[in-house]
């Protein structure tokens, strides 16, 4: 069921709500959270696509911020609101209001949506693209406890993940951090196999991907060893190769569906790989609405090394990364001064259990 209004208020869109529900015969309200997407209009029918294939495992309202410029500087004087207010089938399992601003209001949009969001549920607001540099301080981020925002999307990755990490605040994630939850694990479980310690790593991927940049980031965090960033033709991520004292452990990925996990003195296998769709990385996001401090993390230690890299005369290549002729143990050593190395140090004992 679908109710459209045009010119309208936060109260009458309630009141609309309620209508639909009675209308399909629904009248409670069955829902564990209120989405808050944030986008425009040339996005907006993705990310609603894929939080209505999401919200079959999470039940949520959906709301679909679009703030629409006005033509003229006469428009830009009038503010309007008008509203599209889908329950039912319309509405995968939960309920989806599409919220269009004009005017004024563009900059009260947190004022439209605050009506709107369900007593006592979590918030999570998500920006697939254009995300503010600092989610928190957003008016609509700042009544959320989950902003969920996707580098990958931005002009110049790479430098975003500096800017996240410089403006970073409990409950922020990236959708480029979920991308790589299965090569984590996967990691995670090739190391539990053996009984090594890990001397170096490399991770292979396309250029200008954050999340071939967080993966390393996160191995040289975890592990204290250090860690080369390479390119490749992509998909995505293509290959992760840890060398240890008991030989090399590599997890290749060539086709973006299927790789192969290659263990010393082990025979080869094959484990599945696939690139996910929106819908499942929202969904995995969903799961957990407290702070990701391994996410943190990573992404803070990816900032020291990058920064680090530069001031050491080691030269960054475009897309942010360290040249494959410096390895990450420079970075180590220009930061000795700065408490990294004593940090590194610390947990060089125990490089095989902290990548779990």
């Amino acid at each position: 069921m679908k109710i459209d209004l045009t010119d309208t208020t936060a109260s009458k869109i309630n009141k609309a709500l309620v209508q639909g529900r009675r209308a399909i015969g629904t009248p409670a309200v069955g829902m564990v959270l209120t989405l808050v997407i944030v986008t425009d209009e040339e996005n907006a029918y993705d990310a609603l696509r894929a939080a209505s294939e999401a919200s079959r495992e999470h039940p949520s309202r959906t709301l679909v911020v679009i703030k629409r410029v006005s033509r003229s500087p006469r428009d830009r004087t009038t503010s309007r609101l008008d509203a599209e207010v889908r329950v039912g089938a319309d509405a995968g399992t939960g309920e989806t209001v599409i919220l269009r601003l004009y005017g004024e209001v563009l900059n009260h949009a947190q004022s439209v949506v605050l009506p709107l969001l369900l007593p006592d549920a979590p918030v999570v607001a998500w920006w697939p693209v254009n995300a503010p540099l600092d989610p928190a301080q957003d008016p609509l981020g700042a009544l959320a406890q989950r902003r969920v925002t996707d580098t990958y999307a931005a002009e110049q990755p790479i430098h975003e993940l500096t800017a996240r990490a410089d403006a970073y605040h409990p409950g922020d994630t990236d959708l480029s951090w979920t991308r790589i939850t299965p090569w984590r694990s996967m990691l995670a479980a090739a190391l539990d196999q053996v009984s090594c310690e890990v001397t170096a790593a490399e991770v292979d991927g396309e250029e200008f991907n954050p999340s071939v940049e967080l993966l390393a980031m996160w191995l040289a965090e975890r592990l204290s060893v250090p860690v080369r960033r390479t390119v490749s033709p992509g998909p995505g991520l293509t290959g992760v190769r840890m060398e240890t004292n008991c030989g090399p452990i590599v997890l290749d990925r060539a086709d973006g569906a299927l790789a192969t996990l290659s263990i010393q003195g082990q025979p080869d296998r094959a484990v599945a790989l696939k690139r996910r769709e929106t819908s499942e990385l929202i969904a995995e996001e969903l799961r957990r609405l407290d702070p990701d401090d391994t996410y943190a993390a990573a992404l803070r230690f990816g900032v020291d090394r990058l920064g680090e890299s530069v001031a050491s005369g080691v030269s960054s290549d475009s897309s942010g990364a360290v040249p494959d002729g410096a390895a990450g143990g420079d970075t180590a050593k220009a930061g000795s001064g700065s408490g990294a190395a004593k940090k590194a140090a610390a947990k060089a004992p125990a490089k095989k259990a902290a990548a779990k």
